[in-house]
């Protein structure tokens, strides 16, 4: 049986990394939507509604297959932090998040081929951002990351850190195993051909033991 192609509507590096180890081809395109992060919705709506908007958009653009599109926010607070518009901005957002807790929210939105609208989730991470000095906030904001990124950080270079039950890669952009799971339930798309858990690659590439992918992936 031949599967349907997964398209993934995202310019993030890190994204377009991360989905790799699902072991799937993937096609590759990128959307520009306005992202706005005012609605008033509850955070994982929002999400939610941000990435059903990549995901039309990619489709109206021509995309074929089942098309994976993801929006991700932070929030402190009553307050939803999405990507600096400048490097002022990014500042006050790291002041802000140093060394205090905080979410961090992605959603998803998966579209299959002929579907007349996405299916979606969302999922939430509790955040620990550590203790940054201004030379820290300096070195970090001289490179280039920060303003592509919600909340002014990436969570991969160190500045911030989850608990290991909590799901690493959200934070990153892009919850691996909750994907999985409602790739493998088939309920979208049917099941992708080829697809794999990603916990162990997680857990090498991350060198930490992840308790909450085996539950979410069924993995022994």
């Amino acid at each position: 049986m031949d599967h349907p192609r997964l398209v993934l509507a995202s310019a993030s590096p890190r994204r377009r990394r991360l989905i790799g180890w699902l072991g799937l081809p993937v096609s590759l395109t990128a959307v520009d939507t306005p992202e706005d992060i005012t609605a008033p919705l509850p955070p994982a709506e929002l999400a939610c509604s941000l990435a059903v908007e990549k995901a039309l958009a990619a489709r109206a653009e021509g995309a074929l297959g089942t098309v994976l599109a993801l929006d991700t926010i932070v929030v402190l607070g009553h307050e939803v932090l999405g990507k600096p518009r400048d490097r002022a901005l990014a500042r006050e957002m790291l002041r802000r998040l140093s060394g205090g807790k905080h979410e961090v929210v992605t959603g998803v939105a998966v579209m299959p081929l002929g579907a007349d609208g996405p299916r979606t989730f969302a999922v939430s991470t509790p955040v620990t951002m550590r203790e940054l000095s201004e030379e820290a906030i300096d070195a970090w904001l001289s490179g280039d990351e920060a303003l592509g990124c919600a909340g002014a950080y990436n969570i991969e270079r160190h500045l911030a850190s989850v608990a290991d039950d909590e799901c690493f890669n959200n934070v990153a952009g892009m919850p691996l195993c909750h994907l999985y799971h409602a790739l493998a339930s088939g309920e979208s798309c049917g099941v992708p051909e080829g697809l794999v858990p990603p916990v162990a690659t997680c857990d090498e590439v991350l060198g930490r033991r992840c308790r909450l992918g085996p539950v979410v992936c069924g993995a022994p």
